[in-house]
C-alpha cells in the first residue's frame, strides 16, 4: 500500500463535503483545487488539522434545495489532501487525491458553514485496491472516439503522450477532465466496475462529438440513479 493511503478502518464516519458541479473526483485520481471561500477555506484548514480527507459531490440539477443549501447526489467521493500552497492572497491550491467512493448516508449539521454528511462505504471496498489492472477497454475504440470529440470541443492534445499513457490511467484522466455534463460526470462516478466505467466513457465521446450530446442518449441502465 502506497504511503499515507488509508485502510478501510482509517476511513472517517463522518466527512466534510465540497458540492461543486462539473467537478469530478475518481479513486486513485488528481484533483487540483482553487480554495478562496471563507467556508471552504475553514472546511480545509479543518481537515488538514485531523485526518486530511473531505469529500467531494456534486448537486443534483432538479433536486429540491434543503436547509443546508443544493439536493446533493447521493454518491460522492472521499479525497486525501495530498498536496496544498498558500498564496499572497488569502487563497489555499490543493491537491485532491481520490479515496473511495461513499453514499450519504445523512447530512450533519454544519460546521464553520461547510456541509457535513455521514458517509457509507459500503460496497465500495475495491475502491482502494492501488494495484495496475486491466481497465477493460477496447483502446482502438476509445482513441477513435477521442479524436472527433477534441476536434468537436476544439481542444488541443498531446496525442504522443496520450499513446503512452496506460489505459486504467487513460480512462481514470479523460473521465476527469473532458468537459461533460453534471449528470454524465455522475454516472461515470458510479459506473459499478472499471470496465463499465470505460465503455461508457467511450459512449460519452462518441456522442459528444456531435452537436447535441446529452445523457438522454444513454441507456437507461447506464443514466445515474
Amino acid at each position: 500500500m502506497a504511503a499515507f493511503h488509508p485502510s478501510l478502518a482509517d476511513l472517517p464516519a463522518e466527512i466534510a463535503v465540497f458540492p461543486l458541479s462539473g467537478a469530478l473526483l475518481l479513486p486513485g485520481g488528481r484533483l487540483p483545487l482553487n480554495i478562496f471561500e471563507p467556508r471552504y477555506l475553514a472546511m480545509t484548514q479543518d481537515s488538514l488539522a485531523g485526518g486530511r480527507m473531505f469529500g467531494m459531490i456534486q448537486p443534483e440539477p432538479g433536486a429540491p434545495r434543503g436547509p443546508a443549501g443544493p439536493g446533493l447526489y447521493r454518491i460522492g467521493c472521499l479525497g486525501r489532501l495530498s498536496s496544498f500552497a498558500e498564496t499572497e492572497d488569502g487563497r489555499l491550491l490543493i491537491t485532491l487525491t481520490g479515496v473511495i467512493r461513499f453514499r450519504v448516508a445523512e447530512e450533519l449539521e454544519m460546521r464553520r458553514g461547510y456541509r457535513r454528511v455521514r458517509a457509507d462505504y459500503a460496497g465500495f471496498e475495491a475502491d482502494l485496491d492501488l494495484s495496475e489492472r486491466p481497465a477493460g477497454i477496447d483502446r482502438v475504440a476509445l482513441l477513435g472516439a477521442l479524436r472527433p470529440f477534441f476536434r468537436a470541443r476544439g481542444i488541443e492534445a498531446n496525442w504522443e503522450a496520450i499513446e503512452q499513457t496506460s489505459d486504467q490511467l487513460l480512462v481514470l484522466t479523460l473521465a476527469m477532465v473532458c468537459p461533460f455534463e453534471v449528470r454524465e460526470k455522475q454516472a461515470l462516478l458510479e459506473a459499478p466496475t472499471p470496465e463499465e466505467r470505460a465503455a461508457m466513457l467511450v459512449a460519452l465521446l462518441e456522442i459528444g462529438a456531435h452537436p447535441e450530446p446529452g445523457m438522454g442518449d444513454l441507456p437507461p441502465d447506464r443514466r445515474p440513479s
